[in-house]
């Protein structure tokens, strides 16, 4: 069953709509997906925690399949930025 990312192993939306939370990192390049009312992701370089961490990037999408595709379309811009 292939990946929604193309670059990231990220779980289906059902994961997610289910009130998980999720992080992951490639390299220097580290991100966090925190589900609530919308999905709400974050990304910062280096290998510390998400709460240790300087976010570089924090940016909230609708808690649909359609905001969870925009949001991993998102979290791939900013890794290739």
């Amino acid at each position: 069953m292939p990946s929604i990312s193309e670059i990231f192993e990220i779980p289906k939306f059902y994961y997610f709509d289910s009130g998980n939370d999720y992080s992951g990192s490639m390299g220097n390049f580290s991100y966090k997906i925190i589900t609530k009312d919308v999905f709400k992701a974050m990304t910062w370089h280096g290998r510390l925690c998400s709460m240790k961490a300087e976010i570089e990037n924090e940016h909230e999408f609708e808690r649909s399949q359609q905001g969870f595709d925009n949001m991993i379309k998102w979290i791939e811009e900013k890794y290739s930025e």
